[in-house]
C-alpha cells in the first residue's frame, strides 16, 4: 500500500527540538511552547485528512519534500539550505503521523527520504509505503 498525498500549506518552522524546560515541584519538566503547539496542531489538522483506515503493519518507507515559500528570493525548486533543520522537521511531522496511526510505531520506518525546497507552491508532499509491496 501507498499513500501519496500533498498539504498545500506554509510548512511550519517550528521544530520538536523547540521543547523548554520549567522547574515544577523543584524539578526540571519539558513544556511546549506555543509555537511548536501551533505547529503540531497545524500538521495533525492536515495529515488527518489522509491517515489510513488501520495502522499500516510491517517495515515502512517514508519520503517527505518540505516546500517552504520562494519569496522571490529564491527560485522555485532551489534546495533550502538553512534552518530547520531536516531531523528536525522530520521528528514533529513523524511524532503527528504517529498520533494519528499512519502506523504502530515510528520505528517502523526504515527508510526515510527527506528534501527541503524553496518553492513557488509551498506545502509537504508525502509518500508512505509499506514493506509489503511486490
Amino acid at each position: 500500500m501507498t499513500l501519496d498525498f500533498f498539504m498545500p500549506m506554509v510548512p511550519p518552522r517550528a521544530t520538536h527540538q523547540m521543547k523548554q524546560w520549567t522547574v515544577r515541584d523543584g524539578k526540571p519538566a519539558p513544556y511546549e511552547p506555543a509555537e511548536v503547539k501551533a505547529a503540531r496542531s497545524k500538521l495533525l489538522a492536515h495529515l488527518g485528512q489522509h491517515r489510513p483506515e488501520a495502522p499500516l503493519e510491517g517495515p515502512v518507507e517514508l519520503e517527505v519534500l518540505w516546500l517552504f515559500p520562494a519569496n522571490g528570493r529564491h527560485g522555485d525548486m532551489t534546495p533550502k539550505v538553512t534552518r530547520p533543520d531536516t531531523d528536525n522537521l522530520q521528528k514533529l511531522l513523524k511524532d503527528c503521523m504517529t498520533a494519528l496511526k499512519f502506523w504502530k510505531d515510528d520505528a517502523q520506518v526504515y527508510c526515510e527520504t527527506v528534501m527541503k525546497y524553496w518553492a513557488n507552491e509551498p506545502g509537504i508532499a508525502v509518500r508512505v509505503t509499506d514493506g509489503q509491496n511486490d
